[in-house]
């Protein structure tokens, strides 16, 4: 085996795969590290739902939907509020990103072989003003095939270098130093984990078998986020979200756990906006784990009643799908760090989505058949599996037996039947007219203007109490981790940079760091935070799949 390469790839997930697709397109050497054991390539994208942010796309005009370069842009900025100095290059980088997702994504993914569900998903809807956060339209874009479907190609086009002597891929192999000749990252050095067998997505053994060290021209660092870390999302808190939670449910595999980020800026990079995290605020938990605080994001349709823990509404505009980071900051200024949703049998055969490639085996196995099943009565058979065994379900046909419920599963005995019975009346009420002083009403009837919501994601109208519509529902929330928005600090070509001394007239003067690269949730999916505080969704993988080609073909042109 070799010992010298033109370049390092450290992370085998999906920027990973895709900066190292590129380097092996321009007829470089390339190493790529993983730490984990060959069935986890394509780290935490395989367990994606598969969503894409796409502008003006094939798929928006069909369903309607009149979207623009101009609206989108407008939506990321009010979205990600950036308003630090270490922001000039994330705003860079989302002002280029919002470019490729109106331009050449789609296409470039589509000569792959890539495709998209039919109907565009509309998630983040805001609820402020047209300036706030939040999209203005429809633009998530599901993948056929869901996560898997994004990794497939840039896995087939990675071995297919293997197989010309381009690429050569080590997993069992943890890198824990960079190394520098002359001021220049020049290599790596780390230790051999024994072998393991475990399932994708399973903790794998730490027990080294030995050390190494490689070299290369550069060293691209491609290792993800802390979000299977709770110690370190802990501490990197934001005072302004209050006291981090006691209990933390896990969207990512515990090997998501952030060593390469702290190894990168202890090595002198700029490590900017830790403190911006993207964690979901409707996570329960999964009756059948795969890793450890397994938790699972409902992805929800408008008309859930959602409770914070003693039974009252959260206020506008906090409803199921329009603000998460505002609706998690105001749930931990209630002194409770979990929430409820009340529905109805009609609402959760509708409105009730699934994060996550599992959760979704018709989407994921690409089966127009059991796609088409999702029309018949019924909520689909994971959600209906979650309904049936997951530990924070209650169900039952009438409003006493649901707050007894409730009561019973937290052992805290907050919520009054006579309160929540008064509220839940009074939005009933509402319902009788096609117009309403209840905003969620009216966002519920506005969602079913656009034909995809009516179709396939937001239920008719309905009395929460019409026993016709029953039984009732509640599900306990939780707080879920999932994405580090912020990350080391990369200029345009994905090289990172080093902390700067001083600000100048609020830009950062930083140089970058020759011969290291970083891409995406590494490098906040660009620039150290290209998200700024909020995601509108569909970004992440996009991020991975933009920042990873970014890289790859800079370190390309810089190596010899």
């Amino acid at each position: 085996m070799r010992d010298s390469f033109d370049v390092i790839v450290v992370g085998a997930g999906l920027a990973g795969l895709v900066a190292a697709t590129e380097l092996a397109d321009a007829h470089k050497r390339v190493l790529i590290l993983e730490q984990e054991p060959e069935q986890s390539l394509g780290g935490q994208a395989f367990w994606s739902l598969g969503g894409l942010f796409f502008v003006n796309s094939p798929e928006q005009r069909r369903m309607g939907i009149r979207d623009s370069h101009a609206l989108a842009l407008g939506d990321w900025l009010g979205t990600a509020g950036f308003d630090r100095d270490v922001d000039r290059w994330p705003r860079r980088w989302a002002e280029a990103y919002v470019d490729f997702a109106g331009s050449e994504k789609r296409a470039w993914l589509h000569a792959m072989g890539m495709r998209w569900f039919p109907v565009v998903g509309w998630a983040e809807r805001g609820g402020f003003l047209a300036t706030g956060p939040g999209n203005s339209v429809p633009r998530f874009h599901i993948t056929w095939g869901t996560g898997p479907g994004v990794v497939a190609p840039f896995e087939q086009r990675v071995r297919e270098a293997v197989a010309r002597g381009r690429v050569e891929l080590r997993f069992r192999h943890r890198v824990t130093g960079l190394t520098t000749t002359g001021g220049a990252f020049d290599g790596v050095t780390g230790e051999v984990l024994v072998p393991s067998q475990a399932p994708r997505g399973h903790a794998s053994s730490r027990e080294t078998a030995g050390e190494f060290t490689l070299r290369a021209q550069a060293v691209i660092v491609t290792t993800g986020g802390i979000g299977g870390n709770h110690d370190l999302v802990r501490a990197a808190w934001p005072q302004r979200l209050g006291t981090p939670p006691k209990k933390l449910l896990s969207g990512v595999p515990a090997h998501v756990d952030g060593l390469m980020l702290g190894i990168t800026e202890a090595a002198g990079a700029s490590r900017v906006n830790g403190d911006r995290m993207w964690h979901y605020t409707e996570g329960i938990e999964n009756w059948n784990p795969i890793w450890a605080r397994h938790g699972i994001r409902i992805l929800p349709g408008p008309s859930s009643l959602w409770l914070d823990a003693t039974g009252r509404r959260l206020p506008v505009p906090y409803f199921p799908g329009f603000d998460t980071l505002g609706t998690l900051e105001h749930i931990m200024s209630t002194g409770h760090e979990y929430t409820w949703f009340v529905l109805t049998q009609k609402i959760i055969e509708k409105e009730f989505a699934l994060s996550g490639s599992e959760q979704n085996p018709d989407l994921t196995g690409k089966s127009v058949r059991e796609v088409l099943k999702r029309a018949l009565p019924g909520a689909p058979g994971p959600v209906e599996a979650l309904k049936r065994h997951g530990v924070d379900f209650v169900v039952e046909p009438e409003l006493g037996g649901l707050v007894k419920g409730m009561n019973a599963l937290t052992g805290e005995g907050l919520i009054d039947e006579a309160r929540l019975r008064s509220e839940i009346e009074a939005r009933d009420r509402e319902i009788a007219n096609t117009y309403t002083k209840d905003l969620q009403v009216t966002a519920i009837r506005g969602a079913r203007n656009y034909i995809g919501d009516k179709l396939v994601r937001t239920a008719a109208p309905h009395r929460l109490l019409d026993p016709k519509a029953g039984p009732l529902i509640a599900v306990r929330l939780n707080i879920l981790t999932r994405k580090s928005l912020g990350g080391l600090e990369t200029d345009l070509e994905g090289r990172v940079l080093a902390p700067a001394p001083t600000s100048d007239g609020g830009e950062q003067r930083g140089e970058p760091l020759p011969g290291l690269y970083a891409a995406g949730e590494a490098a906040g999916f660009g620039g150290g935070g290209m998200h700024g505080y909020r995601s509108l969704e569909g970004t992440f993988l996009g991020g991975c799949l933009f920042s990873g080609r970014t890289a790859g073909r800079a370190a390309a042109r810089a190596t010899a």
